[in-house]
């Protein structure tokens, strides 16, 4: 298991070898499987990404009615060409909301990495995918790559909200996806880290403020920020732009103030946006 970025760089170099296959080589070590049952394992799961996508209901609403038919709203603003971003990351941010509303509504998603920021790798990848024309192939070893960044944030940190804030969630997903379409675009092992302490530093205190206690609200949304935080930051590494602060350091800062944030906002429901005037009332209203 590897607890550090900088670790993966080493080895890549050493055994030069591509970023993803040292996590591969790490996941059979670890999992005592040959290097084709991982990689089915891990083509199967992106599958499972695109059926989820291509499964959304754009009728069904959660329990809670607080969650539903916004990724329809999305498709529809941006197919009349309404969306000032554009198609491509209209489609992005469509994608990310579906999965999250798909989440919500217990429909069958991958937690990537966990429940609340499942829309975050999906909306990036299946987009890249569509536009640029990666291989299933490809998108497997991105797949790698993101959860080589996600193995080291859980090694020196956390992913939970609970544990530390929507930071954890949200920030690291984003990660995740920054540093995987840096690989699909190209780049080694260093512009990959870069990008991921890009996409981290961007959301540094994040709270988990979950209105209800549910991940509806604001969760869903968020999926939507930190996708397009990871093609930015994507963006960013790819142009040249390096973090001043190496990513294993970002993902020790993220667990500092994780464990600095009030118990109010790690997913308690009890404070930020779940204690407003607005968000006791929807608690009040559907108490379950």
């Amino acid at each position: 298991m590897f607890e550090s970025i900088a670790k993966i760089i080493e080895y890549e170099k050493k055994d030069n070898i591509p970023f993803w296959k040292c996590i591969q080589n790490d996941d059979c070590k670890e999992n005592n499987m040959s290097k084709e049952e991982s990689f089915t394992k891990m083509l199967n799961m992106y599958k499972v990404m695109k059926e989820a996508d291509k499964n959304y209901n754009d009728k069904l609403y959660s329990q809670s009615g607080l969650v539903g038919t916004d990724g329809k709203k999305l498709k529809d603003a941006r197919e009349r060409g309404d969306l000032i971003c554009g198609n491509f990351i209209g489609k992005v941010m469509e994608r990310a909301v579906k999965m999250a509303e798909s989440n919500a509504c217990m429909k069958r998603i991958v937690a990537s990495p966990t429940a609340g920021s499942c829309g975050v790798i999906p909306a990036v990848f299946i987009t890249a995918q569509e536009t640029f024309g990666y291989s299933d192939e490809e998108m497997t070893k991105a797949m790698y790559v993101a959860a080589g960044i996600g193995e080291v944030i859980a090694s020196r940190a956390f992913l939970a909200g609970a544990a530390g804030g929507c930071q954890a969630e949200i920030g690291s997903a984003s990660s995740m996806a920054a540093g995987a379409l840096c690989y699909l675009r190209g780049g080694d092992g260093v512009m990959i880290a870069n990008a991921a302490a890009l996409a981290m530093k961007s959301l540094l205190g994040l709270a988990c403020d979950p209105v209800a206690g549910l991940v509806e609200v604001p969760c869903v949304k968020r999926n939507v920020i930190g996708a397009v935080n990871a093609m930015t930051a994507s963006d960013m590494a790819y142009a040249g732009i390096e973090s001043k602060i190496p990513p294993d350091e970002v993902f020790d800062a993220m667990r500092t103030i994780g464990k600095s944030l009030p118990e109010d906002i790690k997913e308690t429901g009890k404070g930020g946006l779940a204690a407003t005037p607005t968000g006791i009332a929807i608690k009040k209203k559907i108490s379950f």
